[in-house]
């Protein structure tokens, strides 16, 4: 799964895929988009697994995409699924950035598409490809104003400054800063949803991705046909049970 470019490990159901062209500033060439795109692949598909991180290397998320290799022809888009095979088809289980150093263009792209963002106090985020020639089309331009305030996304996309963790913050960008590692926060919210029923979270997510698009008159319905299989789910049940009996729940997402 093109090691040399990702790592990932296994932190009981969490799944850390990490990027590591250090000497390149964690740039995203094609096998890098590949790696993340298999890792994404493996998250889905493994039953163990509840929680993805996507993290960097030392002091770097991402650069973005790696320039170099655009001028020899090579994309990190994969086919219908976007940047690094995540930005236009997230996976379906959460998946968590953690950011140490910086996150510009693409990197920044990458963590947009996860559901959550954790930073390191020195982190910092910009979108600058406007001042190489280029609009940010991996997710930045439509997704950062479905994060943050419009007025604000698009002095961002239109400077290409970057601003600060703390900053990031304040506008509602990143979920926490942390004083230290931001992979170790990232795991420890990880631990936190993993302990969760696996069917109601994805059906969370889903609803919360979807209903910014949804009719107003169709809110509910369209909710409702996708918590309408969580609610008569085996977890359902096991949920009120173990509530009832003061136990912890045994999920078996089904």
């Amino acid at each position: 799964m093109n090691q040399e470019t990702i790592q990932v490990t296994r932190h009981g159901s969490v799944l850390v895929i990490t990027l590591n062209r250090p000497e390149a500033r964690n740039a995203i060439n094609r096998h890098m988009a590949e790696g993340i795109a298999a890792a994404a692949d493996e998250l889905d598909t493994d039953p163990e697994l509840a929680v993805g991180i996507l993290t960097g290397h030392e002091q770097v998320f991402s650069s973005g995409m790696d320039l170099k290799a655009f001028l020899r022809g090579e994309t990190p888009i994969i086919e219908g699924r976007g940047l690094a095979g995540i930005t236009a088809t997230p996976p379906r289980k959460p998946l968590i950035a953690a950011v140490n150093g910086f996150a510009f263009a693409g990197g920044f792209e990458l963590a947009l598409a996860c559901d959550l963002i954790v930073a390191s106090a020195s982190a910092l985020f910009a979108l600058p490809e406007v001042r190489r020639g280029l609009v940010a089309g991996g997710g930045g331009v439509v997704q950062l104003p479905r994060r943050i305030p419009r007025g604000i996304a698009m002095e961002m996309v239109l400077t290409g400054e970057p601003i600060t963790a703390s900053r990031a913050y304040d506008i509602g960008l990143v979920n926490r800063v942390s004083s230290g590692s931001a992979l170790d926060c990232a795991l420890e919210i990880a631990n936190t949803i993993a302990k969760n029923a696996p069917l109601a979270i994805q059906a969370s997510k889903e609803v919360i991705q979807r209903s910014q698009d949804w009719p107003l008159d169709q809110l509910y319905a369209l909710q409702n046909e996708r918590i309408a299989p969580v609610l008569a789910s085996d977890d359902a049940r096991e949920g009120a049970s173990a509530f009832a009996e003061k136990r912890t729940p045994i999920w078996r997402g089904t």
